[in-house]
């Protein structure tokens, strides 16, 4: 299962946004690049916290800025 993390975190956060897949890199910035507010950003973890199981704390939402950062979170929690 985590090996396809990187590619479903990329599907979950192309859909909240919409942001072609073929658009978004692991090196995506989430503001900058990809124009995702607050509130999309709380779309996009609820998605995967449903998704893998998991629980992401709120004080690292707040410090997520890259999808790269979505996915080692998500690998982190999922051991």
């Amino acid at each position: 299962m985590v090996e396809n993390i990187d590619k479903e975190i990329v599907s979950i956060v192309s859909e909240v946004s919409g942001v072609d897949v073929e658009d978004i890199s692991i090196d995506s910035n989430l503001v900058k690049d990809l124009e995702i507010d607050s509130i999309k950003a709380i779309e996009i973890v609820v998605a995967i916290e449903k998704k893998y199981k998991v629980s992401i704390r709120d004080e690292e939402v707040s410090k997520i800025t890259t999808v790269k950062q979505v996915v080692d979170i998500t690998k982190n929690l999922l051991g």
